[in-house]
């Protein structure tokens, strides 16, 4: 068994496309309409066949609250693997994008989260 779909729950499927494919640097894999919004999925072009992120309308009742919840809590709705925590912090800060933890080394794990601009935190991490 392995792990084929994740989702994030996004406040708009434009603007979460533009990120995570224009600034996070994934690609498009699946489009498809559904009524008002589109199964939309992306993945990394490192692995084009590998894992698909689904990004899910936070339309549903119970979602706002719990995306709001996770937020002022700080915990990260997702973790991404990237080769050098501190080098892509600087790419992604050189973009616009606003951290609210900058790399933090844990013995041999780096993490640093960001905000996606849709309504989550999402933690990048490099583990040794």
């Amino acid at each position: 068994m392995k792990i084929h779909l994740s989702s994030v729950f996004v406040d708009d499927q434009d603007k979460a496309l533009r990120f995570y494919t224009d600034v996070l640097g994934f690609v498009k894999k699946t489009e498809v309409p559904l009524g008002e919004d589109r199964w939309l999925t992306v993945v990394s072009p490192e692995a084009p066949d590998g894992t698909e992120l689904l990004l899910e309308p936070d339309g549903h009742p119970a979602v706002k609250p719990y995306k709001e919840a996770l937020v002022k809590d700080g915990i990260p709705a997702a973790s991404f693997a990237v080769d050098d925590v501190p080098a892509e912090f600087g790419r992604l800060r050189g973009l616009g994008v606003q951290f609210t933890q900058e790399p933090l080394q844990m013995g041999p794990v780096t993490t640093a989260v960001l905000d996606d601009t849709c309504g989550n935190l999402i933690q990048i991490v490099h583990s040794e």
